[in-house]
Formats: C-alpha cells, structure tokens, sequence
C-alpha cells in the first residue's frame, strides 16, 4: 500500500511504525474471510482491509478522527483472526491500537458513550459486580424493546444476557479434584474473571475430561514462580495476574536465587511494593534503560548526551512540539541555515537514513 505521511509526521515512531504496517498490505482481502464483522454485517468498513484504509486516510491527514470511522473501529473484536491468513505479515494489532489510542486523543464521545465504556470496564473484571449486573439484565429483560428506544445497544446487550443467571460452579472453590484412578498427572485450574460467571459448565467440563484421564486438578490459588529474579517485571506481573483474578484469596510466591545474605532485587523489591502495572513499567523503564534513538536497541544507556526521556519527558514534549511546527513550515530548513549546519554536525548519514526509513 502506498502511504504519503510527510518527513515531520515519520519522526514520531508512532506513525513510522503505523507506516511501516500500511505499506506491507497488498489489499489481496484474505483477512475478510475470517473477519467475524465483515462476515456478520458484509461491509467493507467493517473487514481488516477496509479499516486499514480509514486508519491511513485518517493518520495522513492528521484530522479528528470522524464518528463513522470511530463506529467501524469500536466494531472490532481484536480476536486477529485476519492475521492468521495475511499472506504479507501485516501487523494489524499494532495498527489498530494506534488507531484507538488516537481515536481517544482526537475524538469527544459522547456522555452516554463514556458512561457505558465506565460501566463495562467496572463490571466485566468483577465476578461480583457481573453477577449483578446479570440479575438485573434477567428482570429487565421485558423492559428490552423500552430500553432499546433510548439506545438500541441497551436492547441488545439485554437479548445477550442469559435467562437466568447461572448458579456460582462448585469448581471455582479452592479444592483439589482427584484423578479418576491413579494420578498420571498434576494440573492447576487458573480461573479468570468473566468466563466462570457467565459459562461456568467450561471449568467444569474441563475438571471431568482431565480427571477422568488420570489428572489431578487443584483449583489454583497459589502460585510459585521459579527463579523469578530471571524474568521481567512485565512477565512477572502478567503471571501473578492469572492467580490473582479469582475471586478468592490467592498468593503468589517469588523464588529467587539470592546471593549474599541481605542482597535484593529491584524488579523482585518493586512487584511486592505495588500491583499498579503503570507504576511498574516506570520502574521497569529506569532498570532496564531507555535504548537508543538511533538504532534498535530497546533496552540499555540512552544515546541521548544530556536529556532522559524518562526525567525530561515534558521537555521532550515541547522539542517535539516545536520541531514539528519548524519541519512543518520549512521541510528543507532553507529559512533556518544555522539549525541545518547543527543537524549536519550532529547526524550522520546512517542516521538520516535510520529516521526517514519507510
């Protein structure tokens, strides 16, 4: 696909990666294939290939992300089905939360889009809140076609719902389910949060295949990770995460392999003061480094001389600013000969070439 961002809207990575993705699709419409809206509702706006052309026209144009473009991309799942079957590699995941994140940025939803988005992100994690929620979606149920005046996603959201809520599983207790004669094996049931309330007949289901094969199955609560100090921050965080979504109690162990006596370890010292995963990944951000600018190096010394993106971000912020308003009006800097001998000093050609590859 052919793109036309300009050299000032390449310098933010955010569109040189988006540009990088638009350019490797070939429109061959592979993905609308396994693209559930696109064979639900069979509009174009509404398969990979056609979102991929409103993200690009969108991004070039630099304009507020207009409310048909919004609809056909809260449309999507994100389930990356098209991905299975892209012959080209396009990277559509990255593309589309690039798209949401500027959709956010660009575009005022309205008070009673807000308000929905609030109350489904509250309810959805919260086994307690769901089951709520699905008691009172099974007596309004009638009230459906009234609701669906106000807003006909209120109406579908009703005809979703089960009749009846379904009872709480007696396998989401902790316990141990023992094997079906002897124990060949051990597996550790991890529950999540939204999947046990409203289908709870899976977990279920999968404690009678397993023991009856000769699998042990406890309920896991506990979870003991290994050498931890060997991972990251992020895997680490991720990994207590599958115990800790369960509505009961639940522990995570940290096993490390610790050298002199009173020694610690930052990241292992950081994931047992917070659970906040933003203030994490700022922890995670000084441990490992900045990477460089000029090159692909993600993690380790910045090849910045005296700023930090990560102390001097709003610094960074205002450069960014004004370097975009002078490329913008000037893209050969011929008004500005003193800052065209500076950047000639201070890159090289490799690096040039590094900052407008496409």
């Amino acid at each position: 696909m052919q793109t036309n961002f300009t050299l000032a809207q390449l310098a933010d990575p955010d569109i040189q990666e988006a540009n990088d993705i638009l350019r490797a699709c070939v429109h061959c419409g592979f993905c609308t294939a396994t693209c559930p809206t696109y064979v639900t509702l069979g509009d174009e706006l509404d398969s990979p290939r056609g979102r991929i052309y409103q993200i690009k026209d969108m991004l070039e144009n630099e304009k507020p992300a207009p409310a048909k473009v919004v609809k056909h991309i809260d449309r999507c799942l994100s389930c990356l089905s098209c991905m299975t079957t892209c012959p080209s590699g396009v990277h559509y995941m990255h593309l589309v939360d690039h798209a949401r994140a500027y959709i956010e940025e660009t575009h005022t939803r309205s008070l009673k889009d807000r308000f929905l988005r609030e109350v489904l992100g509250a309810v959805l994690p919260n086994r307690i809140l769901l089951r709520l929620a699905l008691v009172g979606a099974w007596i309004a149920k009638p009230l459906g076609p009234l609701l669906g005046l106000i807003d006909k996603r209120f109406a579908a959201m009703l005809k979703l719902a089960p009749g009846a809520p379904p009872k709480p599983s007696p396998v989401d207790t902790p316990q141990v389910f023992p094997a079906t004669g002897p124990a060949k094996l051990r597996v550790a049931l991890l529950n999540g949060c939204a999947q046990p309330v409203l289908q709870p007949h899976v977990n279920e289901a999968t404690v009678r295949l397993l023991t009856r094969l000769g699998v042990e199955v406890p309920n896991a609560t506990v979870m003991v990770i290994l050498d931890a100090d060997r991972f990251g921050i992020a895997q680490l965080h991720q990994l207590r995460g599958r115990v800790g979504r369960g509505e009961h109690a639940s522990t995570c162990w940290l096993v490390t392999q610790a050298g002199e006596e009173g020694a610690t370890n930052p990241r292992i010292d950081a994931l047992v003061s917070t659970t906040d995963g933003f203030e994490l990944a700022e922890v995670d951000l000084d441990l490992r480094g900045e990477g460089t600018r000029m090159s692909t190096a993600q993690k380790g010394r910045s090849d910045l001389k005296l700023a930090s993106l990560r102390r001097d971000r709003k610094l960074v912020e205002l450069a960014r600013e004004a370097a975009f308003e002078i490329v913008g009006t000037d893209p050969d800097l011929s008004g500005n000969p003193g800052l065209a001998d500076e950047l000639d000093l201070i890159f090289s050609d490799r690096d040039e070439e590094f900052l407008t590859r496409s």
